[in-house]
């Protein structure tokens, strides 16, 4: 057994914070002892109830500069940690935030070493984020990466070595509609009707593709005989996206989009997500960047096609044409035609969602808890540190 405290910087249902939960639990369910961390507003926690025990560090934001909230969130995370990591074998941060906390209780010999997945590597402006993420990619003990091509940009661009450990999805809860009755009951209760319904998951951000998402829409719209309804979920996060909110709101209206054809929800529910997947006839996924793609394997699992940017990450797992479409990221001509292509083809469609059943099935969280449980061996092992059995 190996005690772990797996550190998150948020409790919204964001990929890593929702990756960091799923792990470990996952390590419980395999007889380790994890205890989850995050730093949150007083008062809240988890956006579901973990099954481990979980603390949420209470940090208010102070009314200050973006560079300086930042600070005082890291302050705030160790000081709320420096009394709570005694006893762990390993000390796991999942993202710059944590994984700062963590290193300065390290430094300060509070705590004996610093694990750190890095999810992805973000194309930060604000100069406190961009010393956070470089900390913490070069100073924690040991990395861990969930692809393999964000390894090979850590090997090459920071002198990195990172084990892969991969991502993974609930089967139990991502699923296909039980009947046609439970998608007409699903798509009636969201309000679809008879729309054709592409679905976004992950919120606005410039990340996400979201400009070439509203281009694309509009290409689809003049391409498919159907009347389509766009509608995006999700985007709580830490940073602060207002421009590209503006630039969305401004394409919108040029574009002459309303709410009667584009539908903004914002963060929602676990149930809200798991019926919007077996709702939605299409996921359209236009990111630049992923550390995985979560969301991905959560509509493959739930037999929704899917229609997505053609970046490496992705193509670790789906191939083309078999288990997802693939357009060129930043090309809106190329998503809106594939996605006309998967609304309006049936027997695509049932290739797609056959396939990708196929590859959701082999994204547990059980085997990704396996490979931790592996890189947690390797890492106490270089580390002269007692190896759990």
């Amino acid at each position: 057994m190996t005690r772990v405290a797996m550190l998150t910087y948020s409790v919204k249902p964001r990929g890593g914070v929702v990756h960091s939960i799923a792990v470990a639990e996952a390590l419980a369910r395999r007889g380790h002892d994890v205890e989850l961390f995050a730093v949150g507003r007083p008062g809240e926690g988890f956006f579901r109830e973990p099954k481990v025990p979980a603390t949420v560090v209470e940090h208010m934001p102070p009314d200050a500069p973006f560079d300086g909230r930042v600070a005082a969130m890291i302050e705030a995370y160790a000081a709320g940690l420096s009394e709570r990591l005694a006893g762990f074998d390993v000390v796991h941060a999942q993202d710059c935030i944590s994984a700062n906390a963590a290193l300065a209780l390290r430094d300060a010999g509070a705590v004996p070493h610093v694990l750190r997945t890095v999810h992805h590597v973000d194309d930060f402006r604000s100069p406190s984020l961009v010393a956070c993420q470089d900390r913490s990619i070069a100073a924690p003990d040991a990395v861990v990466c969930v692809s393999r091509p964000w390894a090979e940009r850590l090997a090459r661009d920071f002198g990195v070595s990172a084990e892969v450990v991969g991502n993974g999805v609930d089967l139990a809860r991502y699923r296909p509609p039980r009947d046609a009755a439970e998608r007409a009951g699903d798509r009636a209760a969201l309000g679809f009707g008879n729309r054709a319904v592409v679905l976004a998951v992950g919120g606005i951000e410039p990340r996400k593709g979201s400009l070439t998402l509203l281009d694309g829409f509009a290409y689809l719209r003049a391409e498919l005989e159907r009347d389509p309804l766009l509608v995006v979920a999700g985007g709580a996060t830490l940073f602060d996206y207002r421009d590209e909110l503006d630039r969305w709101a401004a394409r919108r209206a040029e574009i002459g989009l309303t709410d009667e054809e584009v539908r903004e929800l914002g963060p929602v529910g676990d149930a809200e997500l798991e019926r919007l997947y077996r709702a939605a006839d299409v996921l359209a996924f236009p990111s630049v960047a992923e550390g995985f793609g979560l969301v991905v394997l959560e509509a493959l699992a739930s037999a929704l096609p899917v229609v997505a940017s053609d970046i490496d990450v992705l193509r670790g797992f789906v191939n083309d044409g078999r288990s997802a479409l693939l357009a060129p990221a930043g090309d809106a001509a190329a998503l809106g035609h594939a996605l006309a292509r998967a609304l309006s083809d049936a027997a695509l469609r049932d290739r797609l969602t056959e396939a990708g059943a196929a590859v959701a099935a082999r994204h547990s969280w059980d085997a990704v808890a396996e490979r931790h449980e592996r890189a947690y061996a390797k890492f106490r092992a270089t580390r002269d540190l007692p190896v759990a059995g």
